[in-house]
């Protein structure tokens, strides 16, 4: 009877170091995630913000004049970013925003710009 004691006690020692080793290697896995976890909602809030800031510097040049964006086609360096301005047609801009490290865009619009506003109008009281 003692060695049937001796026995159990014995395998029962085996199940808690299996337990502990399995307890063990989900917990790192639990901690492992949580970091990554963290790591990725870091750098989603970095991209939110960086596209707030390029969408509120294309909502300042949506209100460039036409004079405006023939000075600056082509692309450039504005400010922390690459933009590209092409005039597909004399009163149609096409402007394309680029993060300057990367070559995505970010943002793109298209303004139209009236080809009358240059001239003197004829109709204006003197």
């Amino acid at each position: 009877m003692r060695r049937d004691r001796r026995t159990r006690t014995g395998s029962t020692l085996l199940e808690v170091i299996v337990a502990l080793a399995l307890l063990g290697t989900v917990g790192i896995a639990a901690v492992s995630l949580a970091v990554d976890v963290g790591e990725r909602l870091r750098h989603t809030q970095r991209a939110d913000a960086s596209m707030s800031d390029a969408s509120a510097f294309m909502d300042a040049v949506a209100l460039w004049t036409r004079d405006d964006f023939d000075r600056h086609l082509g692309e450039r360096r504005q400010g922390r970013w690459r933009m590209r301005v092409v005039r597909p047609a004399p009163t149609l801009y096409d402007i394309e925003l680029r993060d300057s490290a990367s070559t995505v865009i970010l943002l793109q619009t298209s303004v139209y710009r009236d080809a009358d506003a240059l001239l003197p109008r004829q109709d204006a009281p003197r």
